[in-house]
C-alpha cells in the first residue's frame, strides 16, 4: 500500500481560462485576463508511490478543484508559458475521464520556483531508484563461485604454538651470560657520560704472563765469572793477494 506524501503546499494559486492553441507556439499569459482569474484557491503537490498530482483545493473548505496528474516534468501535463516566469498550464483530468487545459499563476515569483525545484527532485529520486533496481538485479543474476568450506572435519585435530615452542617439544636455552660467555665487554664511549648517561666501570682481564725466574736462579746466573768471547786473529793479506778468492 503507497501513502501519500505532501511534496510542496501553495496557499494561494489563481486559476485562468485560456484561449485554445491555434498553432505550435508556446502559451503566453499576456493572452489571459490575468485581472480576472477563474479561481483563487492552494495547491499541494502529492506524490503516491510512482504517481505525482498537482491539486488545486478550496482554501476554505478543502474540497478539490482540479486535480492534474503529472508523468513526467517537463511534460504535455504541465508547460511553463513563455512570456513569464510565474505562470503554467496544465492539463487538468476528471474522474471521467475528461481532460481539459487551464491556466495557473503565483503572485510571487518564488512560488513558482519552488515548484520547478520540488517537480525535478521527484522525478530525479524516481530516476535514482530505478537506476539502483537495475543494479541491483545485475549483480543478483551474476554466477556464483563456488563457495570456500572452512569447517572442521571429523575427527580433525589441530597443534598451536604457543611462545614458539610446540606441544611435547623441549625449550632451547639461553646462554647465560658470564666472563668468556660474550667476550670481552667495553666500557662506554666518552660522550655518554657528558649526555647524563652514568658510565659503569667494566672490569677488563688482564692477559696471562709467563711465570718469572726465581731469585735463585738470577743470583746463579751473576755469580758465574763472565769472559768475553776469544776472535781468531786473521792475518793482513798481503798486497799481492786478491781479497776474494773463488
Amino acid at each position: 500500500m503507497d501513502y501519500e506524501s505532501v511534496l510542496l503546499v501553495k496557499n494561494e494559486v489563481f486559476v485562468y481560462q485560456i484561449p485554445p492553441r491555434t498553432s505550435n507556439r508556446n502559451y503566453r499569459a499576456a493572452d489571459w485576463k490575468l485581472d480576472a482569474p477563474t479561481f483563487t484557491g492552494r495547491l499541494r503537490l502529492i506524490s503516491k508511490g510512482d504517481q505525482l498530482f498537482l491539486r488545486i483545493e478550496d482554501r476554505d473548505s478543502c474540497a478539490l478543484f482540479a486535480q492534474c496528474p503529472i508523468d513526467q516534468y517537463p511534460g504535455p501535463a504541465l508547460e511553463s508559458v513563455s512570456d513569464s516566469s510565474r505562470y503554467f498550464v496544465i492539463r487538468v483530468v476528471s474522474d471521467s475521464g475528461d481532460k481539459a487545459f487551464v491556466g495557473i499563476g503565483f503572485s510571487d515569483r518564488g512560488d513558482s520556483f519552488d515548484l520547478n525545484v520540488s517537480l525535478q527532485d521527484h522525478f530525479k529520486r524516481l530516476r535514482n531508484e530505478a537506476s539502483s533496481d537495475a543494479s541491483s538485479q545485475g549483480s543478483s543474476s551474476a554466477p556464483e563461485g563456488p563457495k570456500l568450506d572452512l569447517s572442521f572435519k571429523e575427527g580433525q585435530t589441530i597443534k598451536i604454538n604457543i611462545g614458539g615452542n610446540a606441544s611435547g617439544g623441549v625449550a632451547r636455552k639461553k646462554p647465560q651470560g658470564g666472563p668468556g660467555a660474550g667476550g670481552i665487554l667495553l666500557p662506554p664511549p666518552p660522550g655518554a657520560a657528558k649526555r647524563g648517561t652514568p658510565a659503569s666501570s667494566v672490569t677488563i682481564p688482564a692477559p696471562s704472563q709467563p711465570q718469572s725466574a726465581s731469585k735463585e736462579e738470577w743470583s746463579d746466573f751473576l755469580s758465574q765469572p763472565q769472559t768475553a768471547p776469544s776472535i781468531p786473529s786473521q792475518s793482513q793479506p798481503s798486497g799481492d793477494a786478491p781479497l776474494l778468492q773463488f
